[in-house]
């Protein structure tokens, strides 16, 4: 049977060059998030919450209404999808989360990020 409130989020990244400073340890990357209602009651993102870790373990926690100004409605079968950015100290990092959710019955309930990496492409010799 399916779960009532069910999200599944799937997060790709993407280095972004030309607004990264490598020398000034400032790593830029792009995210773009796709969430899509599994379960079988509409929902509404409220909030998010936010963990960016670098290599040096340093940790920024962010936390807000919507994402990207908006609070996506998602029927059963829906998705959404947004593109956002993070900046870190080092070429690798990770984030992860989650987003705060409202049921159509009321019933509020996260559903978790799954940590993802980000990186500097490798070059190779």
């Amino acid at each position: 049977m399916a779960a009532r409130h069910e999200i599944t989020v799937t997060p790709k990244t993407q280095y972004l060059a030309d607004q990264s400073d490598e020398a000034a340890e400032r790593y830029v990357f792009a995210y773009t998030i796709t969430i899509r209602n599994t379960g079988t009651a509409s929902a509404q993102l409220i909030s998010r919450h936010w963990i960016i870790t670098d290599a040096n373990g340093k940790v920024q926690e962010v936390k807000g209404l919507g994402v990207v100004g908006e609070q996506p409605r998602l029927a059963p079968g829906e998705s959404y999808e947004y593109t956002s950015g993070a900046a870190i100290a080092t070429p690798v990092g990770t984030m992860r989360g989650s987003y705060q959710m409202i049921a159509e019955d009321g019933t509020r309930f996260d559903a978790p990020i799954p940590e993802f990496t980000l990186s500097i492409p490798r070059v190779l010799h």
